[in-house]
C-alpha cells in the first residue's frame, strides 16, 4: 500500500496543506489565508478541514504520520509554540498535541524554516550537500540548517531564529519589540511598508496603483513595479538585496555552510537580488567565505511541506523500530 505523509506549512499570511508520498512526490496541494484573526481555535479548524479534503481527493494510502511547520519560537520536542510574533497571541500553544487530537495522527512539529531547509537538503537545491543553510524571506524571515543528516536544533529548538539577529541599531520596530532586527529590515513585510511609505512620495505612483490592485501594501507591487522599470521601486528592491547580503555575510561567518538557499515568497524576484547580495558578500565577507553558492530554492513554496512530510516519515521509521 501506497504511504503517505500530511504536511502543513503554518505562515502568517497563508495555511499550506499537502498530501505527499515516500518519494517527496506532492499529490495534492491546498492553500487557504491564514486565519489569524481567529486565534488558534480557527488556524486548528482550519487545518482539520484541509486534511479532510486531502484525504478524499486521494490517492487512497497508508498516513503514516503528519509533519507541521510553523514560525518560531517553538519547542520540537514538546509540539509547543511558544510565542511566534507573527501570530499574535500563540503563547505556549501545545499545537502538535492538539492537532493529534484532532486527526488521530501522531504530528511532528518543527520551525518552518527548519522543514523547509531539510526538504531542500533532501530534495531540492541542497542535494548532495552536507551542511546547508536554508533561509527563508517571506512575512518574515527565518532560517533552519542541516548538517550532516540533521537538523540544527539548539536549545529547545530555537536555533537559527535569524529573522531577529541585530543588522541595524536603527530602524522600523520588529514584531518582537526591538528594532534593527534582520526580519524588519529585509522580510518581505518589511519590503511592503517601504513601498507603501515610497508610494505617497513624489514618484511613487505606479507602487501604489499597484498596491491598490493587489488590495494590500506588500512586497509583490514593489517587485511587479521593479520589473516594469521604476526607479522607486528598482531602489527599493536594491536596499532590499543590501540588508539580504548583511545578515547573509552575518549567517556565512557563523556556520560556513557548504550552500546557502533562499526560498520563502521573495525568492521569486531572487534575479533582482541575486547580484545586489553577491555584491555585498564580495565586499563584507572574509575572504575564505566569497565563494559560498547562494542558490534559489528548487522546490518553491513545497519546500516545507516536502521537508514536513520527510521529518513525520522519519519519525514513523523509528516508532516502527521500537
Amino acid at each position: 500500500m501506497t504511504q503517505a505523509a500530511l504536511a502543513f506549512d503554518l505562515g502568517g499570511t497563508d495555511l499550506r496543506a499537502a498530501l505527499v508520498l515516500r518519494d517527496g512526490s506532492v499529490a495534492q496541494v491546498l492553500t487557504v489565508p491564514t486565519a489569524v484573526t481567529g486565534g488558534v481555535a480557527a488556524v486548528l479548524a482550519q487545518m482539520t478541514g484541509l486534511a479532510e479534503t486531502l484525504l478524499a481527493l486521494g490517492p487512497q494510502g497508508e498516513i503514516v504520520g503528519i509533519g507541521l511547520g510553523a514560525p518560531g519560537p517553538l519547542d520540537p520536542a514538546t509540539g509547543l509554540m511558544i510565542a511566534p510574533p507573527t501570530l499574535p497571541g500563540w503563547q505556549d500553544v501545545p499545537l502538535a498535541q492538539l492537532l493529534a487530537d484532532q486527526l488521530g495522527h501522531p504530528v511532528a512539529l518543527d520551525n518552518d524554516a527548519n522543514m523547509a531547509a531539510m526538504g531542500e537538503w533532501r530534495f531540492g537545491a541542497g542535494r548532495g550537500h552536507a551542511h546547508v543553510l536554508f533561509i527563508t524571506v517571506s512575512t518574515g524571515i527565518g532560517g533552519g540548517l542541516v548538517s550532516e543528516g540533521k537538523i540544527f536544533q539548539g536549545h529547545r529548538g530555537l536555533a537559527l531564529e535569524i529573522g531577529h539577529m541585530a543588522i541595524s541599531e536603527t530602524g522600523p520596530r520588529c514584531a518582537c519589540g526591538s528594532v534593527g532586527c534582520f526580519e524588519a529590515l529585509a522580510s518581505g513585510t518589511a519590503l511592503g511598508r517601504f513601498g507603501e511609505a515610497a508610494a505617497a512620495l513624489p514618484g511613487g505612483a505606479l507602487i501604489g496603483q499597484l498596491q491598490a490592485e493587489e488590495g494590500r501594501p506588500g512586497a509583490r507591487a514593489v517587485i511587479a513595479a521593479a520589473r516594469q522599470g521604476d526607479a522607486v521601486a528598482q531602489a527599493l528592491v536594491a536596499a532590499e538585496a543590501r540588508w539580504l547580503g548583511l545578515g547573509i555575510t552575518n549567517l556565512l561567518h557563523l556556520y560556513s555552510p557548504d550552500v546557502v538557499v533562499i526560498g520563502g515568497g521573495l525568492s521569486n524576484a531572487f534575479d533582482l537580488l541575486q547580484g545586489g547580495i553577491a555584491s555585498v558578500v564580495q565586499q563584507r565577507a572574509m575572504s575564505a567565505y566569497r565563494d559560498v553558492a547562494i542558490l534559489r530554492a528548487e522546490l518553491g513554496a513545497k519546500a516545507g511541506l516536502v521537508g514536513a512530510a520527510a521529518l513525520a516519515f522519519s519519525q514513523a521509521d523509528l516508532r516502527a523500530q521500537t
